[in-house]
This record gives structure tokens, C-alpha cells and sequence, in this order.
């Protein structure tokens, strides 16, 4: 398992609503959050088959950026 860190626009809880179902349904994706008192937004996905490239992905495809944090 492996945990990836990713900046995003996602700022509010609307937007957590927005992008769950895509995260949720996401093949590969064990367990995610999204700290939006971060200034950063981060996003933090756990998992053992999605790259990092796949995720930001899923995340654009919900309409909202993401940008690896390394």
C-alpha cells in the first residue's frame, strides 16, 4: 500500500460531495480524505494500484485539479 499527497482545489465540503463518487468508484483507491483547513487542500489517497498520473485523473474528470505533492 502506498500513500499519495496531492494539492487540489477541492475547498469545501460541496466539493468533498462532488468528488466522492468519483474517488469512491475509483478501482485501486483503499481509503482517501481531503483536509480543506489545509491550505493547501491536500488530498491523500491510499492505495496498491493507482499511479499518481491515474489519480490526478479521476480528480479532473470530477472537475477539480490536483497537483503531486512530493
Amino acid at each position: 500500500m502506498k500513500t499519495l499527497k496531492f494539492k487540489t482545489n477541492i475547498n469545501c465540503s460541496g466539493c468533498v460531495a462532488g468528488v466522492s463518487p468519483h474517488l469512491n468508484n475509483a478501482e485501486g483507491i483503499e481509503k482517501w480524505d481531503v483536509d480543506t483547513a489545509n491550505p493547501q487542500k491536500v488530498l491523500t489517497i491510499e492505495t496498491d494500484k493507482l499511479s499518481e498520473e491515474e489519480v490526478i485523473n479521476v480528480v479532473t474528470k470530477a472537475g477539480f485539479k490536483a497537483e503531486k505533492i512530493s
